[in-house]
């Protein structure tokens, strides 16, 4: 059965462009042109990816990541005019899984599309060896996706869930920017990216509790989860 992709857009030309490239690759395409819509049809339809542009009218796409965030942890890439980093930050602190600003290349989205599409749905794939990693009080089950902390569950994106997986298969070890990212991102990591120290400040802010600090800053070298 193929994925469905909600493209959440006002702009018209915006949604064809990238109903066409998505429905050649096999994708399920609906759409909505304004927030409150995109937010009815994530509740009304099995919906795999959502693509969602920040300047809608009814309710901003900072609005309905907020709202879909709340109950869901799929895959949400912002597509944006809005390019500077500080709108970058807020929406990957938000929850955006990525972010792609306007006008784009279709090919490049179809990739990211793809990328995060794996990412996500292989998570559970096959068979694992290890059911469960488990580093203090933190448990993370690699069957459900799901990590805990005494024993109550913590939302995570699936890029924050990835590099979690990360550091609690190897506590104790450093892993530098270019690891993390290709670990959470699934990509090669060419420049420097501020989406590392906005999804490692995240990660820190649901794990912590002003007692216990989890990922240390190895200055210099990158980060290690602590033993």
């Amino acid at each position: 059965m193929a994925n469905t992709i909600l493209i959440a857009d006002d702009e018209a030309e915006i949604r064809l462009l990238l109903r066409l490239y998505l429905e050649k690759d096999g994708y399920r395409v609906i759409e909505a042109d304004n927030g409150e819509d995109a937010i009815r049809l994530c509740e009304k339809e099995d919906v795999d990816m959502v693509l969602l542009d920040i300047m809608m009218p009814k309710m901003d796409g900072y609005q309905v990541m907020k709202r879909l965030r709340a109950q869901s942890n799929i895959p949400i890439i912002v597509i944006s005019a809005k390019g500077n980093d500080e709108e970058k930050i807020l929406g990957l602190d938000l929850g955006a899984d990525d972010y792609i600003t306007k006008p784009f290349n279709p090919l490049e989205a179809m990739a990211r599309i793809h990328s995060n599409m794996r990412r996500f749905y292989s998570l559970g794939a096959g068979a694992e060896a290890v059911k469960q990693l488990v580093v203090r009080n933190l448990v993370l089950d690699t069957q459900e996706c799901v990590v805990y902390k005494d024993g109550n569950a913590i939302d995570l994106t699936s890029v924050e869930y990835k590099i979690l997986r990360l550091f609690m298969e190897n506590p104790g070890k450093v892993f530098t920017k270019q690891q993390i990212y290709e670990a959470g991102w699934g990509e090669e990591f060419i420049v420097a990216d501020n989406n590392i120290m906005v999804c490692i400040s995240k990660l820190r802010s649901k794990l912590d509790d002003g007692q216990t600090e989890y990922i240390k800053t190895i200055r210099g070298l990158g980060y290690r989860m602590e033993k």
